[in-house]
């Protein structure tokens, strides 16, 4: 190989070495085929990314909570351990209204209940679920990446936002004025 293209390719590999090294490993990662798992979670959470829909299909909006998000809860699907029926949706903040970022599997911890897995992961907890109880909870980080890993129990960037003004202006004064009942009959 001539001095040139040797030069070139050292200093290639050299700086692929270099990029490797700086790029920080996902905490705890599950093996890649986890992704091929949660093919069915995809397919049954993917048109909840427009909220209203997950509302119109049982899912009940609750507070956001820092790192969660803004949990909406089906409770048909709490107990579940299915990959296609997640307990909660995961909504964040977006440009546009809220964003799907995750999902969660939600099991009321009692007497008899053991720590359940999923994906080869085990539930978090027991902790207080609002509306729940004390329960299991396993989230995955599906819609969004999670720097602390999919399968985190907290999103580092799902943040709340803070309490504000009614997004609807105040009803103007003239429809006050409006005998509605002679418009309806």
């Amino acid at each position: 190989m001539a001095p040139r293209p040797l030069k070139a390719a050292l200093t290639l590999v050299a700086a692929a070495a270099f990029s490797l090294s700086a790029v920080p490993a996902q905490a705890a990662d599950p093996d890649p085929m986890v992704w091929a798992d949660l093919t069915d979670t995809y397919t049954a959470t993917g048109e909840y990314g427009y909220a209203p829909l997950a509302v119109a299909d049982g899912f009940t909006p609750m507070a956001c909570v820092p790192g969660v998000g803004y949990r909406y809860v089906n409770t048909d699907n709490v107990g579940e351990t299915e990959p296609e029926e997640p307990a909660a949706l995961l909504y964040d903040n977006g440009p546009n209204g809220r964003r799907l970022v995750g999902v969660e599997w939600i099991v009321p911890a009692g007497a008899g209940v053991t720590r359940p897995t999923l994906f080869g992961q085990e539930f978090q907890g027991p902790a207080d679920v609002p509306g729940v109880g004390s329960s299991y909870t396993l989230r995955a980080w599906i819609y969004r990446t999670n720097p602390s890993g999919l399968f985190n129990p907290t999103h580092p960037d799902v943040t709340c936002a803070p309490a504000s003004a009614p997004s609807t202006p105040p009803e103007p004064g003239w429809l006050a004025d409006i005998d509605w009942t002679e418009l309806v009959t």
